[in-house]
């Protein structure tokens, strides 16, 4: 089968034959699928919740979802990206059922910090990952959708129903809070 990208040229999809596999209810094919996107997914939950375990039980309630409506998936994106699409979601519902609470910060109480006095330093991904995880929850989040996940802060503000601002003021608080903690980093080594 064929699927046309964002150009709408018409492009391959490498993973239609497992897909039908998948909705004929091959097990061995859904446990190829998972593993293909299992641990991206399991790292995004991760980024979103901070707690292990909720992210393992995000991670199954997602794929059970996905293989729920895969006769649904109708390839107008791949798979990974549909998929993905769930996981946020699923994770979100998660962090709205905690009723998550952002706290409105004023401008003043940030200090921006000039983007390239952590270049010259040697921090790994698995340095940012840690800090990341350490954040409060409410700045994590709208740094993992805004910063890794590429959402619009109206998109954000509307998703987690609040204002824009607040979810400008809570990336900011989550940047500077990550450059206070990759800076100590650098300075312990």
């Amino acid at each position: 089968m064929l699927n046309r990208n964002e150009l709408g040229a018409e492009t391959p999809d490498i993973n239609r034959e497992l897909i039908e596999q998948c909705i004929r209810g091959d097990r061995v094919a859904q446990y190829r699928l998972y593993k293909q996107y299992s641990t991206a997914m399991y790292n995004l939950c991760l980024r979103m919740v901070s707690d292990r375990s909720e992210a393992e039980d995000l991670l199954q309630e997602s794929f059970v979802k996905m293989f729920r409506e895969l006769p649904s998936f109708r390839g107008q994106s791949t798979v990974g990206a549909w998929l993905r699409r769930i996981v946020i979601n699923q994770c979100l519902n998660h962090i709205r059922k905690r009723q998550l609470s952002f706290v409105a910060l004023d401008d003043h109480e940030l200090i921006d910090t000039p983007d390239e006095e952590l270049t010259s330093y040697d921090i790994t991904a698995d340095d940012i990952h840690r800090a990341i995880l350490r954040l409060p929850e409410g700045a994590r989040v709208v740094c993992v959708l805004h910063l890794l996940e590429g959402y619009r802060h109206s998109d954000i503000a509307e998703t987690l129903g609040i204002s824009e601002s607040t979810s400008k003021s809570q990336y900011r608080r989550a940047v500077s809070l990550l450059q206070d903690s990759l800076t100590k980093k650098v300075y312990e080594k």
